[in-house]
């Protein structure tokens, strides 16, 4: 249904503000370290993230090494294991995940892609991202504190996270671990207000709401998301540092630690629980729905159709970030709930399964009948359709009370999690990179190691993962440093394990090749131009490429929505969102 209308320049009216003068670098250090221009913050970001997310790699190696072939490493015993373990999932799901998708996609992209000039506040994105930096940092400074980091698992528990019987509980593994949670969300709500206020006060011309890329959607609902939740895990984060420094008991009930009462009475582990939920859920989607608005756009750019269903699409993020909300507690079924609340949360977790699957049928329909150019970034965005569909219904069946309860602490729901939460999004960060690479460098990666990247990586991450399904129901439990002779744990799941682990280690081998592709295509990569994929919006329309502080000569006028690819009677498959045109050549759908 054709119903929005371009328009010419005289009717867009003149701008409502006028153009701003941005703050300029006067050395090197104000360019590219102490930097106010979002492009270097997210370069800063990303890299970062990336540094941090390759520490959390061998992490995961190591605990690997250690189900694999237990006892064959001296070095991991079981206190170090379960240190690994709570790093692993730290790192990956706030320092790597939550960072690249809002701090460095988001820096990079949201100026470019409404047509703005920098930020609304360059200063205090340059701050959000100092802050994030001492948050690794801090983070990091726990490998060497006396006792390690912590071991309480990535979820924190009290009261086990404060006991000295857990790594680091005692020590100060938790302190620096909840201080770099708190400094992360400080950072993080400067660049996310940052995020909000851009998006809505700061478009070009003629970019309405309905005319900004999924991607922006994507990243902005996810922002006010995080503002919403991270706040939860703040105060969670802070009641549980004064349990262990001051020696009250928001969490801590009282207790008997190796004969010894504790000085704590009266507080709720559950209430921890809840707060960390109430976070951790929406957190899911806080990184999902920035890989949702990638993808549409990849798939529409590389498949030269326009995206179906554009309102549809916007319309379930936004559903789709509301509901996020009130499904957390489906994360505490084994805690033991009134049934009432069990089937509450059971019903809003399949509900939210709905314009999930929307999404889903959009992205197929999109591809339908289009001119598909099996490039980099679109292997990665189908590998994340098919990985995000095949995590997703297993996170139906752990959905509902009766099946979770037995699984819960299974390998099953590791393999759940982790491709939802960790193949399916990494795979979009990846095609991302490759889509968005010519643009930030001005060179194209190498397509030879790319596609070694993506097959080993693709193809191994369902050698790695799909078996830990089997092993989940089978009843082999997670976060056991060690199975032993276990009785119902039969021979076959030890040579799984091995086998697992194997491909584990050459998985991880192949993200050295990306690395190694990134660094090296900076100087030898072909020279990509300014638009190599015929793209539509507007971050491939800057007159330079790499773009230069400011990204515009003149701000550009936005005169057509983002995916008019294929147009009957252009004279090219594409039509940019600044070119003026008969109205007859936009194809802006309201459905």
């Amino acid at each position: 249904m054709v119903d929005i209308r371009s328009g010419t320049d005289g009717a867009l009216g003149p701008a409502e503000v006028e153009d701003v003068e941005l703050y300029h670098p006067h050395s090197w250090w104000t360019r590219y370290v102490f930097s106010q221009d979002a492009k270097i913050i997210a370069v800063q970001y990303a890299s970062t993230a990336i540094a941090i997310g390759m520490v959390a790699l061998v992490l995961s190696w190591l605990m690997r090494l250690q189900l694999g072939f237990p006892g064959q490493f001296a070095f991991i015993d079981a206190e170090r294991y379960y240190q690994f373990i709570t790093m692993h999932g730290m790192i990956m799901v706030i320092y790597l995940l939550t960072a690249l998708f809002l701090g460095g996609f988001g820096n990079y992209l949201i100026p470019l892609m409404l047509g703005a000039r920098d930020m609304v506040f360059p200063y205090a994105n340059m701050l959000s991202y100092w802050i994030y930096l001492l948050a690794v940092l801090v983070l990091a400074a726990s490998f060497f504190a006396p006792g390690g980091p912590t071991g309480a698992g990535w979820t924190l528990y009290p009261p086990q996270a404060v006991l000295s019987g857990t790594p680091g509980g005692k020590d100060w593994g938790i302190l620096l671990m909840l201080s770099s949670l708190i400094l992360f969300i400080i950072g993080f709500t400067m660049g996310g207000l940052n995020y909000v206020v851009t998006v809505l006060q700061g478009r070009a011309r003629g970019m309405t709401l309905m005319r900004m890329p999924l991607t922006i959607w994507g990243i902005f609902t996810a922002t006010v998301m995080a503002l919403l939740a991270f706040p939860a895990l703040f105060v969670a984060c802070v009641m549980m540092m004064f349990d262990r420094v001051l020696g009250t008991s928001f969490f801590m009930p009282a207790i008997v630690e190796m004969g010894e009462q504790l000085q704590h009475g009266g507080g709720s582990p559950i209430l921890f629980q809840h707060l960390f939920w109430f976070f951790g859920h929406p957190e899911v989607y806080i990184v999902a729905l920035p890989a949702f608005g990638i993808v549409s756009d990849l798939i529409s750019t590389h498949a030269r159709k326009n995206i179906f269903g554009y309102r549809m699409m916007v319309w379930a993020i936004v559903v789709i970030g509301a509901l996020s909300f009130v499904v957390w507690a489906h994360h505490m079924y084994v805690s033991g709930m009134n049934p009432y609340f069990g089937f509450f949360f059971a019903t809003t977790t399949l509900i939210i399964a709905v314009p999930t699957a929307l999404k889903v049928y959009n992205w197929v329909l999109t591809l339908w009948r289009g001119d598909i150019h099996l490039n980099l970034p679109m292997l990665f965005a189908l590998a994340f359709i098919v990985t995000f569909v095949n995590g997703g219904l297993t996170g139906l069946f752990l959905g509902n009370v009766v099946v979770d309860v037995p699984l819960s602490d299974t390998m099953f729901v590791v393999a759940h999690f982790h491709m939802v939460m960790g193949v399916a999004p990494i795979l979009v960060i990846f095609g991302a990179i490759y889509h968005w690479y010519p643009k930030v460098t001005g060179r194209m990666l190498n397509e030879a190691m790319g596609q070694l990247h993506f097959w080993v990586t693709f193809v191994g991450a369902y050698l790695i993962f799909f078996p830990m399904h089997y092993l989940g129901l089978i009843g082999v439990p997670r976060r056991y440093y060690e199975m032993g002779e276990t009785a119902f744990v039969p021979a076959s799941a030890h040579t799984l394990n091995e086998f697992i682990t194997i491909v584990a280690l050459i998985v991880g081998a192949a993200q050295i090749v990306f690395l190694f592709n990134l660094v090296w295509s900076i100087r030898h990569g072909r020279e990509a131009g300014g638009n190599p994929w015929r793209a539509t919006t507007l971050e491939w329309q800057t007159p330079e490429t790499p773009p230069r502080h400011g990204n515009w000569k003149d701000l550009p006028v936005v005169y057509r929505w983002a995916y008019d690819y294929s147009v009957p009677g252009a004279p090219e498959d594409f039509i940019p969102q600044n070119q003026p045109g008969p109205d007859n050549l936009t194809r802006e759908t309201a459905t």
